[in-house]
């Protein structure tokens, strides 16, 4: 068991500074990976990540589980179990179960359920959620009811083992155990009501994201818009506010654009005049106690990679990284990349390789078609966590070898969908009317319909099968 600490990442101690934090990511890493060791010279078959309350928290214990796992030369199964506090049906820090599953999915667990804080009463609803979204064995460990006034529990083994039974013939767990309050004859009763139950269906393929609230990204999806005013090189305003350091302020960027239907905000903070490292992460931390905002998955965007990491160190969801390519070799992407995984995220690819960035149809796709096979093939990377950047250009530059760069990216996202199955595709949009940048013209807004239409997933041009994500 790695159980619970008695700190959490992703939320301050201190009521007048949000930002603060008494504990970070690198240190807890360190810890479990202590912990980890004596577990695996102990030798344990298993190990359970349980309790969990922060999931930022959870999201270093992986990271120390794949690091020691690969340090000893064996890996062990892994189970996850988090801890809904109360009748809010969220976390402590303030996740849905579908957010929370969603963040902790690329540890790929043997099992993932709910352990605790809660009667079999109480926690049927969430376990339900669970089973509907789980892609791999549900488990479930309730408590024998609420604690009395004397802190006892008094929910008897036969009256929990009928709920327990119930649970089970619903379709909700393949693994059931017990928390506190419980006894031998509990764990007796449970198994003779469970015994000879079918096992969950599996689940279609889907980019599945999360803030305080899930985002997934389905077949059924439309676009997904990607807020972009939380760039300091996008937004005036905000690259001025960041500077001066009024984060407050910085903060109203950020509801605004999620007021307005952003449903992943990117933050970037890559500017001459900052320490952009400890500007992403005082952000960063300062959006996690604002339920309003950090509601929707995080991109974090940067082109550099020190940012980026620690970005990723500060939250608890499961966000994008914007992004990776192969401009250094294909070593330099492959390690990327595989950090990238461990710290459960998504990622960007940019068709740019050792040769310079793809302008051509063809060389958009030979680009991502390498990434593609490096990612999928070499690290196990899931392509549905994979998207696509195939390069915007403007288009009416005057200069005649740009006239077709709006075909061609057009082209690109119908050849990733023919050929890279379940990969996304994302584009700034903006970008293909640059050259009518300062004009108050219809061939701006018409040229960006264009390619929103044709990038639809029910634009009617045939490519109904992914799911683009757009910056606007």
């Amino acid at each position: 068991m790695l159980g619970p600490t008695n700190r959490t990442a992703s939320i301050s101690p201190d009521v007048n500074d949000p930002a603060y934090r008494n504990i970070d990511f690198d240190q807890l890493v360190n810890a479990y990976r202590q912990s980890i060791r004596a577990l695996m010279e102990g030798g344990v078959d298993l190990i359970m990540v349980e309790t969990i309350f922060d999931t930022l928290n959870a999201k270093a214990a992986i990271f120390a589980l794949e690091m020691e796992f690969e340090a000893q030369g064996e890996s062990l199964p892994v189970m996850i179990s988090g801890t809904i506090t109360d009748a809010s049906g969220r976390t402590l820090s303030g996740q849905t179960t579908e957010a929370f599953y969603n963040s902790l999915r690329h540890a790929r667990p043997l099992s993932f359920g709910l352990n605790c804080a809660l009667g079999p009463d109480e926690l049927r609803q969430y376990v339900a959620e669970l089973a509907r979204i789980a892609d791999c064995f549900v488990s479930a460990h309730p408590n024998a009811g609420l604690p009395n006034a004397f802190g006892e529990y008094d929910l008897g083994a036969q009256a929990m083992a009928r709920h327990i039974g119930e649970w089970a013939q619903a379709g909700f767990l393949n693994i059931v155990g017990c928390c506190c309050g419980t006894t031998p004859e509990h764990i007796a009763a449970m198994a003779n009501a469970v015994a000879g139950v079918a096992p969950l269906p599996t689940l279609p393929v889907a980019c599945r994201l999360a803030g305080l609230e899930p985002l997934n990204i389905t077949a059924a999806s439309l676009f997904v818009n990607v807020g972009e005013r939380t760039n300091v090189t996008g937004s005036a305003r905000f690259n001025r506010l960041i500077k001066e350091e009024k984060y407050n302020e910085a903060l109203a960027v950020a509801r605004q654009q999620v007021e307005n239907g952003a449903q992943i905000i990117d933050i970037n903070m890559d500017e001459g005049m900052l320490d952009a490292e400890a500007a992403m992460v005082r952000f960063l931390h300062m959006i996690a106690g604002e339920p309003d905002i950090a509601r929707v998955p995080i991109m974090i965007d940067s082109s550099k990679w020190q940012v980026i990491e620690q970005g990723l160190k500060c939250i608890q969801g499961k966000g994008i990284v914007n992004s990776i390519s192969m401009k250094e070799g294909e070593a330099a992407f492959l390690h990327h990349a595989r950090l990238v995984r461990r710290y459960g995220a998504a990622l960007v690819v940019m068709a740019f390789d050792e040769n310079g960035q793809a302008d051509t149809r063809a060389r958009k796709i030979e680009i991502c078609r390498r990434a593609y096979r490096l990612l999928t093939e070499t690290l196990d990377f899931p392509p549905e966590d994979i998207i696509f950047d195939p390069n915007i250009f403007a288009v009416a530059t005057g200069i005649g070898e740009h006239n077709n760069y709006a075909q061609d990216f057009i082209g690109a996202c119908a050849d990733i969908k023919a050929e890279l199955p379940h990969a996304l595709i994302s584009g700034g949009v903006s970008n293909v009317s640059f050259s009518f940048r300062g004009i108050r013209t219809r061939a701006r807004s018409d040229s960006r319909g264009v390619s929103l239409s044709c990038h639809s997933p029910r634009s009617g041009h045939g490519h109904r099968q992914r799911r683009p994500v757009g910056y606007l």
